[in-house]
Order: structure tokens, then sequence, then C-alpha cells
């Protein structure tokens, strides 16, 4: 965005600065405090990326530009599109959801629709990450909205038997339809270990069965300079990459179910309880759902992710004390062949996609490797702390 900015004002000394970064993208991280970067900064260049870093909480900044504030505004059919490894996914279902709920008539609640693919932001295809789809991912969108546009500007109708929902259902790798988008996440798996779940090779499980009084819980260390890798590795690449290198290190928890007895599909948003302590006065927790496939293939799915200013923003957070942190992951429509396992990664970090916390009181933004504090992070699993995993199970396991 702001290289277009900076070109359409002539700023030739910003748009190169801007053209060199862009051309080294993932280097670009390490340049700190990222609120300095030498590219977002130049006489004559917007300010809004600026902006962004200095809001980081709710306030009057954000609520100007907070289209769910105005849907009483809203009294138009709308066609929503997204996928489901679009970093917009959460907005654009949200979005949906919000004019499904609270247009500003009853006919514009009544024509919002939605298609969620196995996509990326762009392009709408069939290869995203390592994974082909196949052919029907390769959905013909033009053609839709040609139908779409011609049904309501032409009242030709050829839009009416249109389902509310269309979305592409990975692993299935097929298209289902649906009437509303699931509410509730009610299927229920529980994190278990002998005090070592660090990474694969360590004893973490999910079942359904509630843990037991005294079960040990888990310990990793949270160091910034080396922060876990986002699912798709330095770049934060969107798609369906393999985790299972990543899953190595001892800085990620990992929690495995035995391989499945029946298929299941999920459809909608998994949630995360967790019972956490860290020795940071300033921390994050990350969830990862991934399908382990029976030749080993661990298959990302989706992630979730809190930081203590922004989920404890209304209560008290301190260091060394347990607090519950509950949070949704990223929504979306995945099938669970037999002898697949479901498989939740904790961590604290998923370096580019989420911007590294420092571990202290300076914000991110504005942190440099000198405000770099290592933490010692402890997920707790026992009869009186059941951190669990929620599942908005459509078929199966019922």
């Amino acid at each position: 965005m702001l290289k277009g900015d900076a070109r359409r004002r002539k700023l030739r000394t910003a748009s190169d600065r801007l053209e060199e970064a862009w051309a080294n993208l993932a280097a670009q991280t390490s340049a700190l405090p990222l609120r300095d970067h030498p590219a977002l900064h130049g006489e004559g260049l917007p300010e809004y990326v600026l902006d962004w870093f200095d809001h980081e909480q709710p306030g009057d900044y954000w609520a100007a530009l907070d289209v769910s504030k105005t849907l009483e505004n809203i009294s138009i059919p709308a066609l929503h599109f997204s996928g489901w490894y679009d970093m917009f996914v959460d907005g654009s279902i949200a979005g949906f959801a919000a004019l499904s709920r609270s247009a500003a008539t009853e006919f514009a609640r009544e024509h919002q629709y939605m298609i969620a693919g196995p996509w990326q932001h762009i392009p709408w295809g069939d290869r995203i990450g390592t994974a082909d789809f196949g052919q029907e991912a390769l959905l013909d969108t033009d053609e839709i909205l040609l139908r779409w546009f011609n049904h309501w500007l032409k009242d030709s109708g050829e839009f009416a038997a249109e389902p509310k929902i269309r979305h592409f259902v990975l692993g299935e790798n097929s298209w289902r339809n649906a009437d509303t988008l699931p509410v509730t996440a009610d299927y229920t798996l529980y994190l278990h270990s002998a005090g070592r779940a660090n990474s694969r090779k360590g004893n973490g499980s999910l079942t359904a069965g509630q843990p037991a009084s005294g079960e040990a819980a888990d310990m990793f260390v949270y160091d910034p300079e080396v922060p876990v890798m986002a699912p798709g590795g330095a770049v934060a690449g969107s798609g369906q990459f393999d985790q299972a290198a990543l899953e190595l290190g001892n800085n990620v928890l990992v929690y495995t179910t035995e391989p499945l007895p029946r298929a299941i599909w999920i459809f909608g948003a998994p949630r995360i309880s967790l019972f956490c302590a860290s020795s940071a006065s300033n921390t994050d927790f990350t969830a990862k759902l991934v399908r382990i496939r029976a030749n080993g293939a661990a298959e990302f799915v989706c992630i979730g992710i809190a930081r203590s200013t922004w989920l404890f923003r209304e209560t008290e957070y301190k260091s060394d004390k347990l607090h519950r942190w509950e949070f949704d992951l990223a929504p979306t429509s995945c099938y669970f062949a037999a002898g697949d396992c479901i498989r939740l990664e904790i961590a604290s970090s998923a370096f580019p996609l989420y911007d590294r916390n420092p571990g202290s009181d300076v914000l991110s933004c504005r942190a440099t490797s000198w405000d770099w504090r290592r933490s010692t992070q402890m997920v707790f699993h026992d009869g009186e702390h059941p951190s669990a995993l929620y599942l908005p199970v459509s078929e199966g396991l019922q």
C-alpha cells in the first residue's frame, strides 16, 4: 500500500526504500524497532502504518474504522468471499455473520451469502502452500460474480437457488453447503502428559477423558531471540504446510490423539482453554490445530493467538500467577479421515505471522533485542485445571 502511495506522490527515495524492502521481505522482520523501520518513514509518505502501531488497544481510532459499529447503515445484499488460509478469514466470516444478524433491514439480513474456499488471500486456486486441493478448488468465481450482479442489477433471478454458505472441506477436497455458521465448539479433547509434552517426541496426548488430580504440568522456555516460526516458515506463507520439522523444538508443546477410529468433520472455529502461568510481565500463547496423516505428515489446519495485554485488558494480569487463557482459533472446514490423528501445538510465538512478544513491558513495535526477555511458560492440565481443545464437530464422534 505504501509503495503505491509513494509512486502516486512521486516520492522516489521513499519508493526505492520500499521496493528494496519488498525484494527481501523475510529480512525486514529483523529491522528493529519495527516502528522505526526506515521504509515506513519519509517526507510526504502517509503515516497510517505508524498509526496502526501506535494504537494497539481498542479505542476511538479503531472504532472509527470498524464496520461492525455501523451495521444499521447497511441495507443491501452482500456476497462474502474468503479462504481458509486467508489472513483476513476471521474478519470476512465475522462480517458475514454480523450482517446476517444485524443488517439494517430484514431483506438485507436474509440475503447475505458466503463462499469460503481452500485459498489464501489471492489468488483463488488449487495450490496453496505445499498442497494440491484438486480440480474442485478451481471455482469459477468470475461466473459466480456475474450471476450475482445479474441477479441483483438485472433481475435475472439466477442466484435465487444458491446456498447461503458454500464452503470447501479440507481433506475431503469437495464443496458442502450450509444455511448457518456453527456457533459452538462442543466436542472436548483434554490435554494430558507426564510433564514432558515438549516436541512431538514428548508424551503429550489429547483424549476425551478429563485429567486426574496431580497430573504433571508442562513447561517450556520462550525466547524472543529464537521464536517458534510461523506455519509457513520465515515469510509466513499461507497454506497447508507440513509442521513435522517445526514440532521437533522443545519450545513447542505437542498433544496428539490416538488414530481416529472413524472419520470426523469439523466446521467452524475451534476454541482453546488453557490454564497457564508465565514468568513474564507480558506474554503470548498460541494454539495450532494440525492433522496427522498415516504417513506422518503434520498438515497445518488453523491457528490462534492471545496476548496478555489484550486478553486480560479488563482484568488483572500478573507474572507467575495462574490464569485461564480462552481464545478462538481461525475458522475452518476440515475432514479428518479414519486413521488420522488430531494434534494441538501450544507455543508462545508463530513468527513472523505474529510479531514476537518481547517478554518485557516495552511495546513490541518499539522493542529492540535489548528489550527481549526469556520467560518460563507453564501449562497446567489436572483435575482442577482441565486445559482443553473444543472442536466444532459436525459429523462423527457423536
